[in-house]
């Protein structure tokens, strides 16, 4: 399932709480709401054991044995073949006693793409909030609808601590397919090597791209590209820029339509559920037979902005870091790290310091190379 993209929403929450009580700063955000996360981090961290003594022992079952070593696998293939700096995270791993780790929150306005944020310290700000609790995530988007905004919930399986920490494998990442669960790792390790404070969107966009790009490498190095797991990583990428290109098309007829300045907010609320309703229609016939795994249903389900601005943040210009990637003509490891380079120098336009790294390609985007996703 790639709706939302498995586990990739938690970081910035779960490090906010620890940083915060570990700089003993309360000062921007709730002191409740950073406790209570520090809290059940703080229990999630108690129970990591090494996945070397979780393989090692005996009355480790055969799923979960298999699953942890395709962990192993993904996080050397991130440190040895893209250098990233994994640190210590996943050579640990931590039961959860409840199959969502926690409830991610977003909020907009309803006639114009501007999202609810929330401060926090070292990330900046963030449009979204965790919780752990159901109550409580769903609390705070009844609030939120009561103010007069959009809201939406969606759960979240894992996090990263930036490399604050000892990050574990959770056992809620065990239900992952193994191209989902390589990809994850790969994800989030990235997250240790670069994170551009208040910069949420690419963070998160950028790390998606190397995660499944690192996720190709890596299943169609170990089985060849007839391999099952090849097969699917290629599938997964298609699907994602394929999805993000569409995404970006649902995005872009709702700005044209906020931006009128003859219509009032009502009229705005109103006409966006047209919009909306052709787009699914457009989606089900163009894009949906294009897509290979769940995010084919995707236009089945409820939209509003903060619904879009949720899912955006993963899917934000994914065809410039592939396109640049091709353009640049070398190995994933050296793309990635000049990427990250311009990206550290122009921390205030980091897709725009990646687009520059290679001159532009006039041909269209998705004329058959860069949607398939391959080598």
């Amino acid at each position: 399932m790639r709706f939302p993209r498995p586990g990739r929403t938690t970081r910035a929450i779960l490090t906010i709480a620890v940083l915060a009580l570990v700089g003993g700063t309360l000062l921007f955000c709730s002191p409740g709401y950073v406790l209570r996360a520090g809290i059940e981090e703080a229990r999630i961290l108690s129970r990591r054991q090494p996945i070397d003594e979780v393989l090692a022992s005996p009355l480790t079952d055969a799923r979960t044995r298999e699953k942890l070593e395709v962990v192993r696998m993904a996080r050397t293939f991130a440190e040895k073949q893209l250098e990233l700096d994994v640190g210590e995270s996943y050579t640990t791993f931590s039961r959860v006693d409840r199959d969502t780790l926690l409830l991610v929150v977003t909020g907009s306005r309803k006639d114009a793409f501007v999202p609810v944020t929330w401060w926090f310290p070292v990330v900046g700000g963030v449009p979204y909030k965790g919780y752990f609790k159901a109550e409580l995530a769903l609390a705070e988007a009844r609030r939120l609808e009561a103010e007069g905004y959009d809201a939406a919930v969606r759960p979240a399986g894992a996090f990263s601590t930036l490399g604050w920490f000892n990050d574990p494998l959770l056992s809620t990442l065990l239900r992952y397919d193994d191209v989902a669960l390589g990809a994850t790792v790969i994800h989030e390790v990235t997250h240790n090597t670069v994170f551009i404070p208040g910069r949420v969107a690419f963070n998160e966009s950028f790390a998606s791209f190397v995660g499944d790009r690192g996720a190709i490498e890596l299943f169609c190095g170990v089985e060849g590209e007839a391999g099952a797991r090849c097969v699917r990583a290629r599938e997964e990428w298609a699907d994602a820029l394929v999805f993000g290109q569409a995404l970006e098309a649902l995005v872009g007829r709702l700005e044209a339509l906020y931006a009128r300045e003859d219509l009032d907010r009502a009229a705005k609320i109103a006409r966006r559920e047209d919009v909306i309703a052709g787009w699914k229609a457009d989606f089900e016939r163009d894009v949906a037979p294009r897509l290979h795994g769940a995010l084919h249903r995707f236009h089945r389900q409820p939209i509003n902005n903060a619904t879009l601005i949720g899912l955006r943040l993963y899917y934000t210009r994914l065809a410039l870091f592939e396109d640049t990637y091709r353009r640049m003509g070398v190995p994933l490891k050296g793309a990635v790290g000049r990427m990250i380079e311009a990206a550290e120098s122009s921390p205030d336009e980091p897709f725009e310091a990646v687009g520059r790294l290679a001159p532009v390609d006039p041909r269209p985007m998705f004329g058959g190379s860069t949607a398939d996703a391959g080598p």
